[in-house]
């Protein structure tokens, strides 16, 4: 199973984030290591939203768990996050793989 976390970035995301990037990143990489966070990233050019994509047993509380936890979303530099449960089914990852 897996699950999306989307933020969607302050305006001047790439300003304000900088106080708190490291902590968000160590955040993630822990996630990493956990098993929990398959990849994370900003999107777009510049970034006005970020992606992370969540795996394991129950991934959906673990986006939210992450989200709950990371200084960027405390301190506004994402200023609205979503987590919603993702079906995959293409894909070597893919937790509910179809074929023709």
């Amino acid at each position: 199973m897996h699950a999306v976390l989307e933020y969607t970035y302050a305006d001047n995301y790439l300003e304000s984030r900088e106080q708190y990037r490291a902590d968000h990143l160590r955040l993630g990489w822990e996630a990493v290591d956990r098993g929990e966070l398959l990849l994370g990233g900003a999107v777009g050019e510049p970034p006005f939203k970020g992606l992370l994509i969540f795996t394991g047993e129950n991934p959906l509380e673990a986006a939210k768990a992450f989200a709950a936890a990371d200084p960027y979303v405390a301190a506004g530099v994402v200023t609205s996050w979503t987590a919603r449960p993702w079906t995959t089914v293409l894909g070597k990852e893919a937790a509910t793989p179809v074929h023709p």
